[in-house]
């Protein structure tokens, strides 16, 4: 008896990242040389509940793997929450449909913490879900790392170096923002990488005068400038407390109008805090007496050719999925672990952080160095 060909969505998900062409033609070639049909679905989850997709052949395939961005397009769209002609639905019955449909046998999604608990979400209404590791803030749970990362802390490295050169030329403090919204690993990375003097990390909340204590010592032995690397999640003493506080309020509501209320509250504490690089150079201008400027890098992080090292991982992952498919393995994320991949279950990612431990490897390496955490 002939068995019937797998037939397999794939979609991306979340803010865009190098790599995700990479591992979309890696499992595309990996899957349709085990003999698997393929289609992309447009636009992330938006596009699986309008079931909006095009055929992914070998032609398809053809020229992105230094592609940046993503062929498909993506959203960061909630299955469960999803605004459709201005009102809020849950549309996972609608995707359960479009899956039987198009008589798919499985749904490959690509995307970070966001895009594992939609794929959990899924994997609940009874779908063979699998997804890849994507994101440039490196913070998945049960994995090694995640493609994206490496591009992304080149690129801030880089930037790093070439701020050096301005800081030194007119004895100032100029002020990194990095992208890395509740893990530092980018930061951390770049800032090693890229010889920062301060490191600033959501993990390890600072204080402007440990800060400004570290560039006046600097002075003192007379180097006239600083460069500061800030994680944009990184804070002060004072304002994660804050933070904390009111986190603690929305994790204690009941009911909904309190738990509207905390989230309300949340949002304006952190709104508040948005401009905190801007605020910490200020602070420090008044402080040592240089000169600060601010540089955000922002979405150029997240831009461009993927580097080599992502364009790896990314097919090392994709392949790995299609092997997983072919032996009907779902409901897991392919995680990277050393030189080799591992299937990690859905429930033990979705809703889990990867931050940088106190006593991790690259924060002794800082300390070692003599450089600033801000503490």
């Amino acid at each position: 008896m002939v068995q019937a060909t797998k037939r397999i969505g794939i979609l991306t998900a979340g803010g865009d990242s190098p790599g995700l062409n990479a591992a979309i033609r890696g499992f595309g070639k990996a899957a349709i040389g085990l003999g698997m049909d393929l289609i992309g679905y447009r636009d992330g989850i938006r596009g699986l509940v309008e079931n909006r997709y095009t055929p992914l052949d070998s032609g398809a395939l053809s020229g992105i793997l230094t592609i940046g961005g993503t062929i498909l397009g993506t959203s960061r769209d909630k299955v469960h929450r999803m605004v459709i002609d201005g009102e809020t639905r849950d549309m996972r019955a609608q995707v359960v449909e479009n899956y039987e449909k198009e008589g798919l046998s499985g749904l490959l999604m690509l995307g970070g913490g966001g895009t594992a608990k939609n794929a959990l979400r899924l994997a609940g209404a009874g779908l063979n879900v699998i997804t890849l590791p994507k994101t440039i803030d490196n913070d998945i749970a049960r994995t090694d790392t995640s493609f994206g990362f490496a591009t992304a802390m080149e690129i801030a490295t880089e930037a790093i170096d070439r701020l050096h050169s301005t800081a030194h030329s007119h004895h100032r403090i100029i002020l990194t923002e990095i992208m890395g919204h509740r893990a530092g690993w980018l930061t951390l990375g770049a800032g090693i990488a890229g010889g920062a003097d301060i490191v600033l990390l959501p993990e390890i909340p600072y204080t402007v005068a440990s800060v400004a204590e570290t560039i006046r010592t600097r002075l003192i032995r007379g180097s006239t400038f600083s460069v500061v690397a800030v994680a944009e999640g990184a804070r002060d003493v004072q304002d994660s407390a804050d933070i904390e506080a009111a986190e603690l309020l929305v994790h204690a509501a009941k009911i909904p109008e309190q738990i509207r209320a905390a989230k309300a509250h949340l949002a304006n504490v952190t709104d508040a805090q948005r401009e905190h690089t801007f605020k910490l150079a200020r602070e420090l201008e008044a402080a040592t007496g240089l000169e600060s400027r601010v540089t955000i890098l922002g979405y150029v992080q997240r831009g461009g050719i993927p580097c080599a090292a992502d364009r790896l991982l990314a097919s090392r992952l994709g392949t790995a999925a299609a092997h997983a498919v072919s032996k009907g393995q779902f409901g897991v994320m392919v995680a990277a672990r050393g030189e080799d991949t591992d299937l990690v279950p859905l429930t033990e990612v979705a809703g889990q952080l990867r931050l940088v431990p106190p006593d991790h490897e690259w924060i002794q390496t800082a300390r070692k160095l003599g450089t600033g955490l801000g503490d």
